[in-house]
């Protein structure tokens, strides 16, 4: 298998990445963080290519994709995971801080998985992961352009879903609930659900379509909150 994983510095893409190397997949890791990128490539010399690439230059992409395809000679799956949730207090608006999420769990998806989209539909084969969260699925108080742009990634994925399906192309959905990596460090949040734990469920999806919550609970849970009158989701303050 050919693979490339845009996130893979860090967290879930870091678990992801090495996952799918240690079952011989051929993975191209992209992130920013150079230095992060060659201490992953050391310890699978033979499985992982590594490229410096901020998600937010939507330009590169155009040509760094057809690049990577090349290098890997061949494509079967494309995991988007690069996220970004700034910290955010309960009375802040900062249109700096909410634009780099929407630039980050958004735009970079879209500029990303356009070129998968392209390339699958040709060779009718192939799949696409895109990893949202169970934030996107109502609008809480905490994090409203997080929210946004996780709601907005499930769209997109099913939008892309709908017109391939037809090519053979796989798009999953991914809802993952409060993970421990590094961007959730600090949120005092209990029950986490490891980054390993995580990329296992998550490359246990290939091969299928759709929309999937990683932990049952949270898919029983969130089809009741999804359900809830605005009235009464504002003064539960969830």
């Amino acid at each position: 298998m050919k693979a490339i994983v845009i996130g893979a510095s860090s967290g879930l893409g870091l678990e992801l990445a090495k996952q799918l190397a240690a079952n011989k997949c051929h993975v191209a890791c992209i992130a920013r963080r150079e230095d992060r990128l060659n201490e992953l490539r050391t310890q699978f010399p033979e499985q992982i290519r590594t490229y410096k690439h901020d998600v937010k230059n939507y330009a590169e992409v155009e040509t760094l994709f057809p690049k990577i395809c090349k290098e890997l000679d061949g494509l079967d799956l494309v995991i988007y995971c690069a996220g970004y949730m700034a910290p955010v207090t309960p009375n802040e608006f900062s249109t700096t801080k909410d634009l780099e999420m929407i630039d980050v769990n958004l735009k970079g998806a879209i500029a990303w998985l356009n070129e998968a989209a392209i390339r699958f539909q040709g060779t009718r084969s192939g799949t696409i992961i895109a990893i949202g969260s169970v934030a996107g699925d109502r609008g809480r108080q905490a994090q409203p352009a997080y929210n946004t742009s996780k709601a907005a990634i499930a769209t997109y994925a099913e939008s892309l879903r709908n017109r391939l399906s037809s090519s053979g192309v796989k798009v999953i959905t991914v809802k993952p609930g409060p993970m421990d990596t590094e961007m959730t460090h600090g949120l005092g949040l209990s029950n986490m659900m490891s980054a390993k734990s995580a990329a296992n469920k998550i490359l246990g999806l290939i091969g299928k379509n759709g929309e999937f919550y990683l932990s049952p609970v949270h898919k029983a849970i969130f089809y009741i909150i999804k359900r809830i009158p605005s009235p009464v989701f504002r003064k539960l303050k969830i």
